[in-house]
């Protein structure tokens, strides 16, 4: 017994060792420390509405009812699930916003949480569920707009409408702000909506047309995923702009406030987005914040997404899921494979890492020629020579088994319900608040659970989620070092 004791106390020792070797990024070095916990929202969760919670396709903490309690700390986050349950097509659910109650008692670096324990430092209770509508008050809709388009009025662009005449929102990212606003990005747009505190549109704001998808000439936000019985896009994949489900993955706010940062989640069509070994070259789009209600691009850059080799050798790029800015500059971007994980038939995942993102020498793009959709940056996946992308630096593997072993979790099989899911698409920060250790935040990282239980209730009627899945709203913290940061406000994250 002494001898395994040794034995795992060494293994946690070099796991510590590995966890801290700092990641230089533009001479300035970054820290990952590791897990300190870990905690769940059960599958079978229902909202005030008595429909099924969705979990992480964004995530804002609230900083300012960030807490230290003793060992402990507690506080509050806003978790935005997206379009709802929609594996055999979309349907009509309400977009929403979910308030996360959180108390949590970390493990300290490199420790192992005791025996029973090991997902139970983070306690994450389901608070309160907002409705998200138009500028009309009307209801959205998760709904696939197949050939609506809502056309522009005032202020207002135009925007994407289903079938049924409601707003078409597939929301993936948030930033809540001080006074209670809060910007959302979509897919379909792909847009930047801000809503007021209540949840009601106050403005929105188009990307540049290399963005927009088209097809026929006209703007189109069809994701070919239509509602049951509904026709499929014609064509099914837009001939210009984001390819379908790959819109504004990723939106943070700089922590001075000053800057609104958006990363579509793989290349445009014309930019190679319209193969999956091509799709390398997405883009950072930064926009002025100095007046919420009207965003101006200030900067664009080229991000190269992540490459890696499938289990039969051959070349995938991982697709951007969420960011996490650290300045103008820089940001921190998760970005995964799919097809895999918890929930699904393919057990183990290639790919699922948070970069560190370095925009400092790259080309800015920002109202150029690149933002038309007839001027490609990367012509079949090919970059332009005239064009310098940002730099990647590797900062944390979210499949390490050591870390993951540590509190009970694994990537592959066996196929329970400690594999990690497929789709990780939250990320947020919080200050461990120690004066000791001024850059320290807790990152938060949460899943897209896809709304996958065997007791689900959406749209007035009961599913079941194919091959028994049950898949929780699982959160992940690490603790890192972020040098830079404790000068400022972590606005909006």
């Amino acid at each position: 017994m002494k001898h395994l004791n040794r034995t795992v106390a060494l293994g946690a020792a070099l796991a510590l060792f590995t966890a801290l070797t700092p990641a230089l990024a533009d001479g300035v070095a970054y820290v990952n420390k590791g897990l300190v916990g870990i905690g769940r929202i059960p599958a079978s969760q229902k909202d005030k509405f008595g429909e099924t919670f969705g979990s992480g396709s964004g995530m804002s903490i609230d900083t300012k009812g960030w807490a230290r309690d003793g060992a402990g700390y507690k506080g509050s986050l806003w978790l935005l699930p997206d379009r709802g349950y929609n594996v055999v097509g979309t349907t009509d659910y309400r977009p929403r916003l979910n308030t996360i109650s959180i108390e949590m008692t970390p493990t300290a670096p490199g420790a192992a949480p005791a025996a029973g324990q090991e997902q139970t430092g983070v306690k994450a209770t389901l608070a309160d569920t907002m409705l998200l509508t138009d500028d009309k008050g009307a209801d959205a809709t998760g709904l696939d707009p197949l050939n609506g388009v809502r056309e522009a009025a005032g202020d207002m662009p135009m925007l994407p409408q289903a079938d049924n005449g409601k707003l078409a929102l597939d929301d993936e990212a948030i930033v809540r702000l001080p006074d209670g606003t809060m910007f959302i990005s979509d897919e379909y747009g792909p847009n930047i909506y801000r809503f007021s505190a209540d949840g009601h549109l106050m403005s929105a704001t188009r990307p540049t047309a290399a963005l927009v998808p088209m097809r026929h000439g006209k703007p189109n936000f069809a994701s070919n995923n239509p509602g049951s019985g509904a026709a499929e896009p014609d064509p099914k994949d837009p001939e210009t702009g984001r390819q379908n489900n790959q819109g504004l993955e990723g939106m943070s706010m700089t922590p001075d406030g000053k800057f609104l940062i958006a990363v579509l989640q793989s290349a445009p069509r014309q930019d190679g987005g319209d193969s999956g070994s091509t799709r390398q070259n997405t883009r950072a789009l930064v926009y002025d914040a100095s007046d919420l209600a009207h965003l101006k691009l200030a900067h664009e850059y080229v991000v190269p997404l992540p490459v890696f080799k499938d289990a039969k050798g051959k070349t995938k790029v991982a697709a951007q899921s969420e960011i996490v800015a650290l300045s103008d500059k820089s940001f921190l971007m998760l970005a995964r494979d799919g097809g895999n994980g918890q929930g699904l038939k393919d057990a183990e995942s290639l790919y699922r890492k948070i970069e560190i993102v370095d925009l400092s020498a790259a080309t800015d793009i920002a109202n150029g020629p690149f933002d038309a959709a007839d001027k490609p940056v990367a012509p079949k996946g090919v970059l332009d020579p005239s064009v310098t992308p940002a730099k990647l630096t590797a900062f944390i593997d979210i499949n390490d088994k050591g870390e993951l072993g540590r509190f009970g979790l694994h990537n592959g099989a066996p196929n329970d319900r400690n594999n990690l899911s497929e789709k990780w698409e939250a990320m947020s920060l919080a200050s461990v608040l120690d004066p000791k250790l001024p850059d320290d935040y807790f990152l938060f990282v949460a899943n897209d659970n896809d709304f996958l239980t065997q007791d689900g209730f959406q749209v007035g009627a009961p599913y079941k989620a194919e091959d028994g899945a049950d898949v929780d709203t699982t959160f992940l913290v690490y603790q890192v070092t972020l040098p830079g940061l404790s000068g400022t406000t972590v606005a909006g994250q």
